[in-house]
């Protein structure tokens, strides 16, 4: 199979599909790899680097895309690339396609075969390709929210740590999954006050044999996050519904009592936020204030540590990618029934329940 990536043309986005330890092991399979041009520069991987892994360096994007089987992204196509989708074309990158209808009828015109690392799913119902970037984006997201907090960046001039004599911060993540289990781990580390919410008694419990005394756990009912939104200096919003638009569990009429320069990170934001008002920002801008609170509202919060993530990432998406390379896409989603949750498109019909579900669409079911 011919294998390509491209360089990320999502504003300030600096991660890409491939690493040269990933190129080396599609060659070693008998594939070709065609990588764009100074595509891996952002994430600190020069030209050289992938042809001594075996790649083969093409000039533009365009080549790239025409020429290749399968193309390996790490986010999802934007609207000057949708010219490239085609029929039989194998895409394989995060999707989100609930919250992006554009793209989604583009896939489908185009009859383009499309894996969402998203939702590539295994029997426990853990999504082994999102949680390095769950990672990632938690453990930024507590970091990011300290920064904001500060009173330049337009924040109520809290310490997140306090210090001896003065409040910590009081923090709320809401969702225990992997990105909030993430922030939660850095937020206890920098000596907040956290208080973490999910529906998953199972998941507080063990979090609560985990940090004792050091956090408080909720159920996350509608009156316990109103609750803590009011108390809060910070508040993570990490609530996922694989392959679904993400819930509004915050809500604008909870501004008026909130702290004044309180900040929201939402984190669910790629999935369309957690809260009324959320909407996408970019590195270089990433906050607004909606009623005196600052939100940070960053799609891509990875990218801004692009040689780790993109590390990280193909640890976990090169197993899959090779499946589909090895065996073709029919037969790989006929293997492994994880990868058949992923595909998300399928010559021109949609096969994600989620996504069907956010657009009226028939589900084609594999």
């Amino acid at each position: 199979m011919i294998v390509g990536t491209v360089k990320e043309v999502k504003h300030k986005e600096f991660r890409i599909g491939l690493t040269p330890s990933s190129v080396k092991e599609y060659v070693n399979h008998g594939h070709t790899v065609l990588v764009e041009k100074n595509g891996g520069l952002g994430s600190g991987f020069s030209d050289e680097d992938y042809i001594n892994a075996g790649a083969k360096i093409l000039a533009t994007a365009k080549e790239v895309w025409e020429q290749s089987d399968m193309i390996v992204k790490v986010k999802e196509p934007l609207e000057s690339e949708f010219q490239y989708l085609r029929e039989n074309l194998i895409l394989y990158t995060y999707l989100h396609l609930a919250a992006c209808e554009d793209l989604t009828y583009a896939l489908l015109k185009s009859k383009t075969n499309a894996i969402a690392y998203e939702t590539i799913t295994l029997d426990d119902g853990s999504l082994p390709c999102l949680k390095p970037m769950s990672e990632v984006a938690g453990r930024l997201s507590a970091i990011e929210g300290a920064k904001f907090l500060e009173k330049p960046f337009g924040g109520s001039g809290v310490l997140i740590s306090g210090v001896p004599g003065v409040d910590r911060a009081n923090v709320a993540i809401i969702g225990a999954g992997d990105v909030g289990q993430n922030a939660l781990k850095m937020l206890v580390g920098m000596g907040a006050n956290v208080t973490i919410l999910d529906i998953n008694l199972k998941k507080l419990t063990y979090l609560d044999d985990i940090y004792g005394n050091r956090i408080t756990t909720l159920y996350s009912s509608q009156d316990n996050i109103e609750r803590v939104c009011k108390a809060s200096d910070l508040i993570i919003g990490a609530v996922l519904l694989p392959g679904a638009k993400a819930p509004k569990l915050i809500k604008r009429a909870y501004y008026k009592d909130m702290k004044p320069g309180s900040v929201i990170v939402d984190v669910a934001i790629d999935q369309g936020g957690s809260t009324e008002v959320s909407k996408m920002t970019y590195h270089d801008d990433p906050v607004y204030v909606v009623d005196g609170v600052v939100h940070y509202c960053v799609a891509n919060m990875p990218g801004s540590v692009p040689r780790s993530s993109t590390i990280a990432l193909n640890n976990s998406t090169l197993r899959y990618g090779l499946m589909i390379a090895n065996l073709g896409l029919e037969e790989a989603i006929k293997t492994s029934k994880a990868l058949r949750l992923g595909l998300n498109t399928y010559h021109g019909q949609c096969t994600c329940d989620g996504v069907c579900e956010a657009f009226d669409l028939p589900v084609l079911k594999i």
